[in-house]
């Protein structure tokens, strides 16, 4: 395997840099849940702005540059999915997004603040996305293979994000060179289930991280399921990107409906993700403000009868108890049977000073209390 990998795993999209250390770039996929209704498509894309995500994702192709329209067997679509009985001329057909609504969409994603950008399915759409100069293509998983796609989509220099379902690690390997043959090195991986919807028991989450450090490449997920709990553990595995396909409501049903979060789940698993990434934070042994404050309520040795100077510290009249004002539990074998260097009062954090003799040069060196 070629062991190429980037100086640095991160990408840009615009200003926005992805990449470990940075903010988890969340995009929603409309794919086919605008039925046809470039209101529906409109309503979803203030729905993703409502549920806090950072792009819009579409697709570009027509039936024709899919497929055939020929109802032989190979173009039959069968084996349980939710497409069964169709010929793909005819899904592609009421599942592809009207090429003429792209720069409208466009414009009204960009007004609101989010990333617009699509996954091209052939060489005359990625002409046509040049046109109107998106800023990140995706590569399908199904087209992870199309190496001529993958060559024509890295000449453009715009970053790219390749789904990886179904590929094996030699194919994802193939198609990582063939974009940095081109001189692009702006690149990002997906997980991907190809199944819809997928189950969480097929994930194998594991596999990001993975990608990421085979690759040297930001690494995410591209999710299929219904589970919020999958893209939040992605994050928590150190996915940099979550792609989910969001519908208004899975009511109306659509090609892709049927594995799509409607915009209140969208936004739950949004808000999940953010709590995630910022729980995550980063290696740290310092104690937070809050911390700071909860140290006192450490425990340490105090003294628990009355005691005259002179007297012997013993089991009976020294106890490790909370609150943390007085000496470490850890010097309790150091005090005892030495003596009190004047009266102590029961309830009393004990200190060096009431401790007879010189203090051990140990505890002098990290002060008199820890």
């Amino acid at each position: 395997m070629n062991n190429e990998k980037q100086k640095t795993p991160e990408i840009q999209i615009k200003q926005r840099k992805i990449g470990p250390g940075h903010s988890v770039y969340v995009i929603a996929e409309m794919s086919a849940n605008h039925n046809q209704s470039f209101d529906e498509a409109v309503k979803i894309i203030h729905a993703a702005k409502e549920a806090g995500v950072d792009a819009v994702k579409i697709q570009t192709y027509t039936a024709d540059t899919m497929t055939l329209p020929l109802k032989k067997k190979f173009f039959q679509i069968g084996g349980g999915t939710l497409w069964d009985g169709e010929t793909l001329h005819a899904l592609y057909e009421r599942a592809h997004t009207p090429w003429e609504w792209h720069p409208k969409l466009k414009t009204i994603a960009e007004e609101l603040g989010l990333d617009f950008f699509s996954t091209p399915f052939d060489d005359t759409a990625v002409d046509f996305l040049e046109e109107q100069d998106v800023p990140v293509y995706k590569v399908a998983s199904f087209e992870i293979v199309d190496l001529p796609l993958i060559q024509k989509i890295a000449r453009t220099g715009k970053p790219m994000i390749i789904s990886t379902g179904m590929a094996s690690l030699a194919e994802i390997e193939e198609a990582v060179h063939t974009a940095r043959k081109e001189g692009n090195t702006q690149i990002a991986l997906l997980k991907c289930t190809s199944a819809y919807p997928a189950r969480p028991q097929d994930m194998n989450l594991r596999t990001i991280p993975h990608l990421a450090a085979t690759f040297g490449v930001p690494a995410g997920l591209s999710d299929h399921s219904l589970a919020m709990e999958v893209p939040v553990t992605a994050v928590g595995l150190g996915a940099c990107l979550v792609e989910k396909h969001l519908t208004f409501s899975r009511k109306v049903p659509s090609a892709d409906s049927g594995f799509s979060l409607e915009p209140q789940e969208f936004k739950n698993m949004v808000t999940a993700i953010r709590v995630a990434e910022e729980a995550l934070g980063t290696v740290s042994y310092s104690l937070s403000e809050l911390e700071q404050k909860s140290r006192v309520f450490r425990r340490s040795i105090f003294v628990v009868k009355n005691m005259k100077a002179g007297e012997s510290f013993t089991e009976q009249n020294l106890r490790i108890i909370r609150p943390g004002q007085g000496l470490a539990p850890k010097y309790l074998t150091d005090v005892l049977r030495r003596q009190a260097s004047c009266d102590i009062e029961a309830g009393t954090p004990l200190e060096w000073n009431h401790i007879s003799g010189k203090p051990l040069a140990a505890a002098m060196k990290e002060g008199l209390r820890d």
